[in-house]
């Protein structure tokens, strides 16, 4: 069985106080968690207070962004060099990141390499936006996503990473995808694609979550689906009751 995997995406919130205070109302409810791995993306900053709050602890801290060299003169910048003192895990080809951002595919997949090659687990983020979603393009968006974003990796290193599908329609819109949408694009894009390039056994194992709007409220819908590994949360995850959350998701999968 796919073990899930809850991720908390903080964004642009929360300063090194705001971040410690928060790490410790929430570390012992996550930490009492069973059946599920569970990350903290803090910004930048807070990554090494974080880091202090979760030792002794198997809550993950993963970053939310890096740049794929290694050093030099890229003012602004971190690298997984910098990244694997502190993490864990890494988000790469968030959506707001190709919005805002420019970030193409052949970017995110750099990073990826790059990630794998310091021992950073990667979270590469796929998804459709709205005018795509509504015009049927959804899977050839996402399978090219796919395809582009872990293009040359091994099948070994397929199997080992997390993708989560976040339709941009959906990401802090509070409009969520159906269970039943999001979950013919996991199984059959997302996991097909993989199938198709690398073979089934990397499609059954590659665990695949869900984000967008994601609440307590409807987490558990989301978890009751076979194909459904876990989620990419973000405003929730910015809320005490991101525990509750998590430990409905843990539960719903059985942990």
């Amino acid at each position: 069985m796919r073990r899930p995997v809850l991720a908390g995406n903080w964004k642009m919130n929360k300063t090194i106080a705001e971040a410690v205070e928060f790490t410790r109302t929430i570390r012992s409810g996550l930490n009492s968690v069973q059946g599920a791995d569970r990350v903290l993306c803090p910004p930048f900053t807070a990554l090494a207070a974080v880091k202090e709050l979760l030792s002794g602890t198997d809550i993950a801290l993963g970053a939310q962004n890096m740049y794929w060299e290694e050093k030099g003169a890229y003012t602004g910048e971190v690298s997984p060099g910098m990244l694997k003192e502190l993490c864990q895990y890494v988000i790469v080809g968030h959506s707001e990141r190709r919005a805002y951002f420019g970030e193409t595919d052949a970017g995110v997949n750099r990073k990826v390499k790059a990630a794998l090659a310091h021992g950073l687990l990667p979270i590469v983020c796929v998804g459709e936006t709205e005018a795509q979603y509504d015009t049927g393009q959804t899977e050839i968006v996402v399978s090219r996503q796919v395809h582009d974003c872990l293009e040359g990796l091994t099948i070994e290193q397929v199997a080992g990473l997390v993708i989560a599908y976040e339709p941009v329609w959906a990401i802090g819109t509070g409009k969520a995808a159906t269970v039943d949408g999001a979950g013919a694009v996991i199984s059959r894009t997302i996991r097909g694609t993989v199938a198709e390039f690398f073979g089934e056994t990397p499609a059954q194992a590659v665990r695949v979550q869900y984000g967008g709007s994601v609440t307590p409220a409807n987490i558990a819908e989301f978890m009751a689906h076979p194909d459904i590994d876990g989620a990419l949360v973000g405003g929730a995850s910015l809320k005490a009751d991101f525990v509750d959350l998590v430990r409905i998701a843990a539960g719903t999968k059985g942990g």
